[in-house]
Formats: structure tokens, C-alpha cells, sequence
């Protein structure tokens, strides 16, 4: 999913197709109601139930919306989104290859699976304080298409790929995490947000493993090597997910120096909702640290006591990872620690070797520092219990997506009463708690693993929105939780975003994927590092002692 957008649960009708536009009035740049729908200031769904709405053409009046109060915010590989100039509201689009088209319909219930799976599942998971809700809506079809237009020049190269869905007039519509959260706030007051893809925090720790190197490496270090290497990026990060997860604060704050020194499309930095620091592809310029010092110098040193230069810059980058590790440890559930109980922790090692903080150490001579342990309410802990539904790793869970398709094969007509393609209700999520690993040969455990892995691959996939706003003199009178820096106080707020489930048709992609990126990682990198340790030892066998008397 594309940057910055919650996916969305709303109330659904059933029968109904979407909101049109005069059942949401700010979509058209009016003043939004007091609270209810997916507007700044109230509740991102609105607490009656949604009207019906017209048909495609029936009670539309396409003067109300206005492409030029839109603007170009972000993309992934299956949506695109645009935000409006004033509302704190944005727009999800799905986007298709050129000949590939879809019905009306089908764009509809691809939309609403989405907003039934995060108020279903993952709101169940990751908590109501973490994740925000949507609608689908219906939209004037000269609007999408003029809207299209406009924003064609400003896409990446790498992203057109495919072509916005112009023919629907369906969309979500979703609360701008970069703006949302801080609605109450007086409205000169900045805003600051980070957004984070942290990816998965734990090493595999199935049996069913066949490569020894990944009850090592994790894969995100892996995958960097194969990314350099074909030209997706141009230099392997630093940043290991495991530092981020663990727990603690030295690990944690070089997993942020780091992502902040290579970001690819891990980290995005928006003031007042604009892009100011984020990487789009390998052609994107080297991140420069003093301009991103230059913007964020007035959050954190609101006094203007630094100058400028390196010091400067240095001491406002380090303000900026200590606060987001605060953020990131803090406990807005209370404690709360969420559906899924797998344990206080990854049951593998809790130090990726590939990690360039642990080698720092061992370079050293010293052993990294234990894992601190994430609390139970913030929202890594949660995430990474999630993620920990992959219990069998993709090489365990590939023989048991093969027996469900065998099934499949036989009986086509029970792919909808397995479930696959939802719905996504009480019922799917009740599953998804089994956490047995006894294979019994059935194709109801098959089927079972199979969608505990299509969860634990969206949650490794998500992105993680902190929201920092300036307190005013007085911070006990903020509504929301304070994070303070060395001169500053910060309200704040922590969402979490791209949550489409993972689709079922993706597990043998995610195989062969799998194996690519462990094989050209053997071959190269870790064959390397035993041909250097093999050339060690041999020099000090080889050596000789040569005793001389005194």
C-alpha cells in the first residue's frame, strides 16, 4: 500500500455499494461534521448506519468534486494515493497493468475485504488505539479520470507501471495518519510524522528449515544483498529488523541511525503532510542529513541555540532517534497485550549475525547487549506476535498450501466456504487462534497454517505512523501521550498502516522468492565470510615457532 494511509475497517451494509459523494461532504472541500465519518477530529466511521447509496450515475452532481483540491501523496505496487489540500482525508486507488481490467464489482468487494479484515482481524490483534478506520466510496468517474491526468506527472518512473482504476469510480476513503491524530491540536502548531517499515523481527525457528544460514541470518539482511545486486538499490543498509524489535535502546537507536542513513522504502519523514526526507527508488539522490537537520531543528531546539554545521546536525538526528524510540516503547493499550499469545518472545536467536551492530561488537571483543524485551502494549510487541503466526516457516507451509490446492482442484466450488477470499468475519479470525502445529493430514490444519501465514506476512509488511506535535506551555492539558526530547515536549500518537491481507495466490511466489534469496546469499555472501575464516585458520596453521636461546 501506498505511504501514509491507515487501511481502514467502516461499517458495512450489506446490498449497499459505497458512499457516494454527497454523503460525505468534506470529500468536496465542505466543512466536515462534527465528528463521525472519516474526517478530522472524529471517529474515522460514522456511529449511524451508512445510507445507501446511489448507483453508479444516479444522484451524482460531478461539479461537487474538484481534482484541483487533490494532490499526489504516495504509491505501492497494488494502490495509489492522493490527499486533499485542506481535509485531513486521503483516497486509495487500486492500480492494474494496462490490459488488465476488472469489473465493477470485483474492485468493490477487493476494497471491502480490506476494511473487513483490518476491523475483523487486525483491529482484534494490534488494538483499536493502533489501527483506523474507512470506507469504501463511490466516486464521479470525470473526476477520477481528470484526477488521473493530474497527477500523472508526478509519479515515479518505477510506478507506471500499472495504471490508476479509472473505470469503477470506487475508492477508500481514509483518515491521513500524517494529520489525522493531531486534529485538536491548535492549528499553527507543526506536525512532524515518521513512517517506519520495520519488516519481520524474528529469525524462523521451525524444524521444517532446511537452510542452516536462516536460523542465522534474517531474511531482511539477506534480501538486501540479492536487492544491491540486481540494481534495486545501490548500497546494502545497515538497519537489521532484529535490533529494532529487541527491546533495547542501544540496539534500537543504531536500527534508526541507520535507516535514517539508508532509507530505501523503509522510512519516510513528513512535515505539515509533505514528503521532506524518504527514498522513492535507486536513482534518488544520497540522503542528506544537514537539509533534514535544517527541518527538524525547530522541533527539537525550538530556542535556536545550535548553529549550524555538523554539530548541529548531529545533535538534532540523535534528538530525533531517542524520541522515536520512546514512541516506539511506549504502552498506549496499558498493557493490553493483544489476542495472540506465542510466547514472551521470538523462540530463535535474538541477534541477526549479519547485523552490523552485533559484527561492531564482536570486532570488539564484546557480546551484544541482551534484549531489554519490548513492552507487552506497545505496538512492536504486538506486531511482532502477529508476525510470529508464521510458525512453520514458507518451507513448512508450502507442502500445505499444495494440499489445499489438490483440494481445491477436486472441489473448485469450496474455495468460498474455505474462506479464502473471505468474508473476513468473526469466523476467519477465530481460526487464525489455533495454534497448533501437529500436522493431522487434514486439509482444515493445511488451510488453517495457510491463513496464519497470509496474516503473519501483512504484519510483516506493515508500516508503523508516529505523529509528534509541539506541546503548548501547559502539557498537561494535552489530550494524548507526551514524549519529551532534551528542549521539547512532543503529544503524540502511534498508528500502523498497509494492512491488506496477503493474497493466498502469492505463497509459491514467496517460495521460490525464498530460495532465491537464500541461495544467492549462501553462494556469495556467507561462502565468502567461510572462505576468510578458512584463510585464518590456515595462516595460523602454516606459521612456524622458532625458539632462539638467550
Amino acid at each position: 500500500m501506498a505511504a501514509t494511509v491507515g487501511v481502514a475497517s467502516g461499517d458495512y451494509e450489506p446490498g449497499s455499494r459505497g458512499r457516494g459523494v454527497e454523503g460525505r461532504p468534506w470529500l468536496t472541500g465542505a466543512p466536515p461534521p462534527d465528528g463521525g465519518g472519516c474526517c478530522p477530529g472524529g471517529p474515522a466511521v460514522s456511529s449511524s448506519r451508512p445510507r445507501e447509496a446511489p448507483g453508479p450515475h444516479r444522484g451524482m452532481d460531478e461539479g461537487k468534486m474538484d481534482e484541483n483540491e487533490w494532490g499526489y501523496h504516495g504509491e505501492g505496487n497494488k494502490s495509489l494515493v492522493v490527499a486533499h489540500a485542506q481535509r485531513c482525508v486521503v483516497l486509495r486507488f487500486l492500480k492494474f497493468p494496462p490490459n488488465r481490467k476488472k469489473a465493477s464489482e470485483e474492485i468493490f468487494q477487493h476494497l471491502q475485504n480490506i476494511v473487513d479484515f483490518s476491523k475483523n482481524v487486525m483491529k482484534e490483534f494490534l488494538g483499536e488505539n493502533y489501527v483506523h478506520c474507512g470506507e469504501v466510496v463511490q466516486l464521479p468517474l470525470d473526476f477520477v479520470k481528470q484526477l488521473c491526468l493530474k497527477i500523472q506527472s508526478e509519479r515515479p518512473e518505477s510506478r507506471c507501471d500499472k495504471d490508476l482504476d479509472t473505470l469503477s469510480g470506487y475508492a477508500l476513503c481514509l483518515p491521513n495518519l500524517a494529520r489525522l491524530q493531531t486534529y485538536r491540536f491548535v492549528e499553527h502548531r507543526p506536525i512532524l510524522c515518521v513512517e517506519i517499515k520495520p519488516k519481520c523481527g524474528f529469525i524462523p525457528f521451525s524444524g521444517d528449515v532446511t537452510h542452516e544460514v536462516k536460523h542465522k541470518v534474517c531474511r531482511y539482511c539477506m534480501h538486501q544483498h540479492l536487492k544491491v545486486a540486481t540494481g534495486k538499490w545501490k548500497q546494502i543498509s545497515k538497519y537489521c529488523p532484529l535490533d529494532l524489535y529487541s527491546g533495547n535502546k542501544q540496539r534500537m537507536h543504531f536500527a534508526l541511525k541507520s535507516l535514517l542513513q539508508e532509507a530505501q522504502n523503509n522510512l519516510k519523514i513528513f512535515k505539515n503532510g509533505e514528503l521532506i526526507y524518504g527514498c522513492k527508488d535507486a536513482r534518488s539522490p544520497v540522503a542528506d542529513w544537514s537539509e533534514l537537520a535544517h527541518h527538524l531543528k525547530p522541533f527539537f531546539f525550538p530556542s535556536n541555540g545550535l548553529a549550524g554545521g555538523p554539530h548541529c546536525t548531529g545533535a538534532v538526528i540523535r534528538e530525533l532517534v531517542r524520541v522515536i524510540t520512546r514512541v516506539l516503547l511506549s504502552d498506549s493499550e496499558k498493557g493490553r497485550a493483544g489476542a495472540l499469545r506465542l510466547g514472551p518472545g521470538p523462540q530463535g536467536p535474538r541477534v541477526c549475525e549479519a547485523s552490523p551492530f552485533g559484527r561492531s561488537l564482536r570486532h570488539q571483543g564484546k557480546s551484544a547487549p541482551e534484549c531489554s524485551g519490548l513492552p507487552k502494549g506497545c505496538l512492536l510487541y504486538k506486531t511482532l506476535q502477529v508476525q510470529m503466526l508464521d510458525l512453520l516457516d514458507i518451507e513448512g507451509l508450502y507442502p500445505l498450501y499444495r494440499r489445499v490446492e489438490r483440494y481445491l482442484e477436486e472441489f473448485p466450488e469450496e474455495r468460498k466456504t474455505l474462506q479464502i477470499d473471505g468474508p473476513y468475519d468473526e469466523a476467519f479470525y477465530q481460526k487464525l487462534l489455533d495454534l497448533s502445529t501437529e500436522d493431522d493430514g487434514t486439509v482444515a490444519f493445511a488451510l488453517t497454517k495457510v491463513q496464519q501465514y497470509r496474516v503473519a506476512m501483512t504484519a510483516k509488511d506493515c508500516s508503523v505512523m508516529i505523529a509528534l506535535s509541539p506541546c503548548l506551555q501547559d502539557a498537561s492539558s494535552e489530550q494524548r501521550p507526551v514524549v519529551a526530547s532534551s528542549r521539547s515536549r512532543f503529544a503524540f500518537s502511534v498508528s500502523v498502516l498497509d494492512l491488506d491481507l496477503k493474497p493466498y495466490e502469492s505463497i509459491p511466489h514467496q517460495y521460490k522468492l525464498d530460495g532465491k534469496i537464500v541461495n544467492y546469499y549462501s553462494k556469495t555472501v556467507h561462502a565468502k565470510d567461510a572462505a576468510v575464516m578458512s584463510a585464518r585458520f590456515k595462516e595460523s596453521e602454516d606459521c612456524t615457532l622458532v625458539l632462539h636461546q638467550v
